[in-house]
């Protein structure tokens, strides 16, 4: 299996001609033919014909190709805009939707000769954790095709662990990269605020909102992160602090402070997540690293101030579907959709928006310098991802305060402009996947990588597939 193979082997193998462009795409196809009507990963697929004129096109120009991703296949997930497939954001509101101009990301992966085949499911808007949300037929584990995939990026870590594609673009709000790359065996960088370029994302809340990458590892995640990096004069805040080459230091032996929140490790943390999560622990230990315990008190009010503050964004921003400028009538906005957009009205409004919405902005400041202070004790901080394994499906839609809640070491990472890299971290006696995340200071993406490249040199973690694809 071609798309079983890292981005640099594949890279390799297509500039020595010993497979080609076309092979890989065709196999994207096919694998997508076989697995997604059990999983539901992809909304839209690019006309197959005119993709693989693309990738022979690619394969013409590999001798002067100067990018790694020429010739590798992709996937986009369906909150990015761009002109070779319908938008939808996961909602019928925006089904047919097909937009004139495309997202600087995307642009980016184009100009490298990476090949895109096609969107993926999501949680309507981003409004979820699960893929259970969105209009389209709900995302399903490839682990346990009775459980969830995460979300909202749920599609992408799917298609991923289900070897469809190489590697994708998710979207980070509130853990929507990390929650479902945690539940699907895959890797999943969210980036400081401001690193990769926002333009052309369908905005959940404009202040938390980050693009990423989503791989089958850290050394993948690397070389996607290494071509979308830079300031973009269409997002005022994109940061120019893209000087940074993360595959030349990524093999770099290094010695570092691991801070272990305590509050992370507290009540409500299911003891089966707990008990891998410090094996992995055990692991940096043992191969030099110094880790200390830290407190972050703040984190308590993490989700509170992540969601009054995510949905009184969301509510501002979905006010531009009138269904009078594009897409359809706002009726078929979802339930999830209805409550997020009432609460954040709510927290906005004449007489209370001082109560909530600012306070919540004064509390973001405090934890922000929580943050910061618990970086003077360590270099990085580990963490569970998720409190509990992938639910089964139907459990966290009937219930959306667990739902809110599977957000809990995530939310506040977003809030605190942060940047947290999701690798697996083991399994569950039920062959559940369960991942951690190594939690950065701001713009220290490399140091991240380095360090979740380090431990996926110990472990073979990442390297295990779903039964349904052996």
């Amino acid at each position: 299996m071609l798309l079983d193979k890292s981005i640099s082997q594949l890279a390799k193998l297509l500039r020595s001609k010993k497979v080609s462009s076309v092979d890989l795409v065709t196999e994207a196809y096919d694998r997508i033919a076989d697995l997604n009507p059990q999983l539901n990963s992809f909304i839209s697929l690019r006309d197959k014909e005119e993709v693989i004129k693309e990738a022979k096109k690619a394969d013409e120009g590999i001798d002067q190709a100067t990018s790694l991703l020429h010739g590798i296949p992709y996937s986009l997930k369906d909150a990015y805009v761009n002109k070779e497939t319908q938008t939808t954001c996961g909602s019928q509101v925006l089904d047919g939707f097909n937009s004139p101009y495309e997202a600087t990301v995307q642009k980016k992966l184009k100009d490298s000769g990476a090949i895109l085949i096609g969107k993926n499911n999501l949680d309507a808007w981003g409004h979820g954790g699960s893929t259970e949300n969105t209009d389209y037929k709900v995302g399903k584990n490839p682990w346990d095709i009775t459980r969830i995939p995460g979300g909202s990026s749920g599609g992408s870590a799917a298609a991923i662990s289900s070897r469809m594609i190489s590697f994708s673009i998710g979207e980070d709000t509130g853990g929507s990269i990390r929650n479902p790359s945690s539940m699907c065996n895959t890797s999943g960088l969210k980036v400081s605020y401001g690193r990769v370029s926002r333009y052309g994302t369908i905005s959940y809340a404009s202040s938390l909102d980050s693009v990423g990458p989503m791989a089958k590892s850290v050394e993948d995640l690397a070389l996607v992160l290494k071509n979308i990096i830079g300031k973009d004069k269409l997002d005022a805040t994109s940061s120019n602090n893209n000087d940074t080459d993360y595959l030349t230091d990524l093999n770099k032996k290094v010695s570092k402070t691991i801070g272990l929140p305590k509050e992370f490790f507290d009540e409500g943390l299911d003891p089966k997540v707990k008990e891998i999560i410090l094996k992995a622990v055990k692991k940096y230990e043992d191969a030099g690293h110094k880790v200390v315990e830290v407190s972050i008190p703040l984190i308590k009010y993490g989700v509170s101030i992540y969601y009054l503050t995510g949905l009184s964004e969301t509510s501002s921003n979905m006010a531009r579907y009138d269904g009078v400028r594009y897409g359809h009538s706002r009726q078929l906005l979802s339930d999830e959709t209805k409550r997020r957009i009432m609460l954040g009205s709510y927290a906005l409004s004449a007489g209370y928006a001082d109560e909530l919405y600012k306070k919540a902005q004064q509390a973001r400041t405090k934890l922000i310098e929580e943050f910061t202070k618990a970086f003077k004790e360590c270099d990085v901080l580990l963490a569970p991802v998720t409190p509990s394994i992938p639910a089964k499906i139907g459990e966290l839609i009937n219930d959306p305060l667990k739902s809110f809640l599977e957000d809990l070491y995530t939310g506040p990472i977003n809030v605190a402009g942060l940047t947290s890299l999701s690798i697996p971290a083991g399994f569950t006696q039920d062959k559940l996947p369960v991942g951690m995340q190594l939690i950065g200071k701001r713009f220290h993406e490399a140091e991240l990588l380095q360090l979740g490249h380090a431990y996926q040199q110990l472990t073979n973690w990442h390297l295990e597939k779903p039964s349904i694809i052996q």
